[in-house]
């Protein structure tokens, strides 16, 4: 358990989430992440002095990725930082943030950035040397069609490993399309009052659309409502599956930034002194091979277990979901109702640019607890590689 490490309310950002091959699809997004946080952190009126590490999350490959995040300290002006660059698929943010207060709670710095960015579009395509195969003919790679399409380990599509769990937990399409469409409803309420809830933390991205003219990002883009009957008409992606593409997310390009630092100067940074957010604990598995969709569970429970608390005790839920057989398994595994959390959007719709993916539905839970009045925050999600992290955080309101 955790006792020092804090994040500032609204020491935090996402930007929209754009489907891929949309308005983000040409940035380099380490470029697009660092010039996103310098704008934030102007607008915010911190002095870049203040920051004394960064953790550059990134899972797909950029130019210039070998000097990760030293160079995006640079673009973001606090190039008086060194950092880390750091990849674990969907569970990226979450263990940016824990490793970051790990090093808080330790002593070895007082705050660090997060800087989560991916682009799921226009992949890098990586060629090896094979000057032993026939004809000397090259290897090679797509980043990310390749390794959605297939886990080298398990041997299978990450869409086969929901499916696996959904033939073993007897899991039905109906099931399936039924939570499918209250993850759209909840996604639709936090586009209300024009947007309101999403003001709360997203900050608009701006991209050069020629030498004389820029644009800003403001809004999530590429996202379509879902219906009962529209939902009933698709196909399954697999023969004989439960999952359609209304009941898997998206690729998707974003970019999200997270402070976190010691309690008093997280209370000298927050927007509002009242409200105190603490990190308590971290929790991480890797379950049986081909069944990824199950390990956000042991992940979860170890996390509560750290915390001193129970599923019970916490005030809101957010998961990352990338198939809606996750949340189903989640809930019956925890026993609790499937339609209760995931509160104002989940990554099933928005998208799935991997790094920032957690971080914005943390983001959100947070913003979720703050306006119920305070409690826990406990998030959980799945990896590639069958693996699984969860973070649960105390948020008081004073």
């Amino acid at each position: 358990m955790l006792t020092k490490a804090f994040i500032p309310y609204k020491g935090y950002y996402s930007t929209p989430f754009v489907k891929w091959q949309g308005s983000l699809a040409n940035e380099n997004s380490i470029v697009l992440g660092a010039a996103t946080a310098k704008r934030w952190i102007a607008e915010k009126k911190w002095d870049s002095q203040l920051f004394d590490y960064l953790y550059l999350g990134i899972t797909i490959g950029q130019k210039h990725i070998f000097y990760g995040s030293t160079w995006a300290a640079g673009m973001m002006g606090i190039g008086h930082v060194p950092g880390v660059t750091l990849g674990q698929a969907c569970t990226t943010s979450t263990t940016c943030i824990f490793q970051t207060g790990m090093a808080i709670e330790n002593g070895l710095f007082d705050t660090g950035f997060c800087l989560m960015t991916d682009r799921a579009s226009n992949g890098p395509h990586t060629i090896w040397p094979n000057p032993k195969g026939p004809g000397g003919e090259v290897e090679s790679e797509n980043w990310m069609m390749d390794n959605f399409g297939k886990d080298p380990w398990a041997g299978a599509a990450m869409i086969q490993t929901a499916e696996n769990v959904a033939k073993e937990a007897g899991i039905t399409r109906e099931q399936c399309d039924a939570l499918a469409l209250r993850r759209s409803e909840q996604y639709s309420d936090s586009l209300a009052d024009d947007r309101a809830f999403h003001k709360k933390f997203m900050f608009p991205v701006e991209i050069a659309v020629s030498r004389k003219k820029k644009i800003l990002v403001e809004a999530d883009e590429g996202i379509f409502p879902s219906t009962k009957e529209g939902l009933e008409k698709l196909r399954p992606v697999l023969p004989n599956g439960v999952l359609t593409f209304g009941a898997q997310t998206h690729p998707a390009d974003g970019n999200v930034g997270v402070t976190v630092t010691t309690k008093e100067k997280a209370q000298e940074l927050s927007a509002d002194p009242n409200v105190e957010i603490q990190m308590l604990s971290y929790g991480f598995t890797r379950v049986k091979k081909g069944f990824m969709a199950t390990a956000p569970v042991p992940a979860v429970k170890m996390a509560l277990q750290d915390a001193g608390i129970t599923i019970n005790d916490v005030k809101a839920i957010k998961t990352h979901n990338p198939f809606v057989v996750n949340d189903i398994y989640f809930a019956n595994e925890l026993n609790i109702d499937a339609d209760g959390f995931n509160n104002f959007g989940s990554s099933l719709v928005y998208g799935h640019p991997q790094a920032p993916t957690a971080g914005r539905c943390i983001i959100e839970g947070i913003e979720e607890v703050v306006q119920l009045g305070g409690g826990y925050l406990l998030w959980g999600g799945c990896a590639a590689g069958d693996t699984g992290a969860a973070l649960v955080l105390k948020i008081n309101c004073k």
